[in-house]
């Protein structure tokens, strides 16, 4: 059984690896958490940071805020270990650490751990593809109201995968209230729900003359995310340094 260290032990996600981790065969066993906010009784250490830690493990996987995952990356080079890196809204000087880090160990990044999205992106290509520049695109995304950043860091992946599509560098417009103007061609619109217990919905509208298509998809809980990120650290396992997606294990999976 590999050991496995989760940052963000007290989130939701840090729970939803807990209960997929228990009741199916990943061959993970949790070696610690780290947490300075988590008050749940574990049967392993939580640690405050990263710099406590004293136990052996193989790999870490990130579900935390951009200045933790900084500090448990930093922890995984020190020690030469896997990092699975699934927090969102990371800042660009973060990014180029995280590029950096890939030449020394294996790093899994991913704005979105589920299958399904992932699908979502590959079919969101082929739309663009098809369709070309003579459909608007407008992207909706609906999360609980405990959700902090807007839009998701999903549905800026999924406006990524139109840009690799086209080539263009659109233009991303948040709402538009007080935009006293017309659309633009070039953009991409972006609109964020926030309410109730909504786990996240994502839906990408190619907005056409007289024809609408719609690519939308739904998770229902978190064990979604939380059974790819499990996955994925067992695909990142079996890597050299690097820096790996979840369309590398997608297409992994295909071949």
């Amino acid at each position: 059984m590999k050991q496995l260290l989760i940052n963000g032990i007290g989130g939701q996600m840090g729970n939803a690896l807990l209960n997929t981790i228990a009741d199916s065969d990943h061959g993970f066993t949790v070696a610690c958490g780290v947490d300075p906010f988590c008050t749940k009784s574990l049967p392993f250490p939580v640690f405050a940071s990263p710099e406590e830690v004293n136990v052996p493990v193989d790999i870490a996987i990130d579900f935390s805020v951009p200045a933790a995952t900084e500090r448990i990356l930093a922890f995984c080079l020190e020690k030469h270990i896997p990092a699975m890196i699934c927090t969102t809204a990371l800042p660009g000087t973060l990014l180029e650490k995280i590029d950096a880090a890939s030449k020394e160990i294996p790093i899994f990044r991913s704005g979105n751990m589920s299958l399904g999205v992932n699908l979502m992106r590959v079919l969101i290509r082929q739309a663009r593809q098809t369709l070309g520049d003579a459909f608007d695109i407008e992207i909706v995304e609906t999360h609980h109201n405990r959700k902090k950043d807007a839009p998701s860091g999903t549905a800026l992946m999924l406006a990524e995968a139109i840009r690799e599509a086209d080539g263009t560098e659109h233009a991303y417009v948040y709402g538009r209230s007080e935009k006293d103007r017309r659309r633009e061609q070039d953009e991409i619109g972006f609109h964020s729900i926030r309410g109730g217990t909504i786990v996240g919905q994502h839906e990408v509208r190619f907005l056409g003359q007289d024809e609408e298509i719609s690519i939308r998809h739904e998770a229902y809980s978190k064990r979604v995310f939380a059974e790819g990120a499990l996955r994925a650290a067992q695909f990142l396992l079996s890597k050299e340094k690097g820096l790996y997606s979840m369309e590398d294990l997608v297409s992994e999976l295909l071949n």
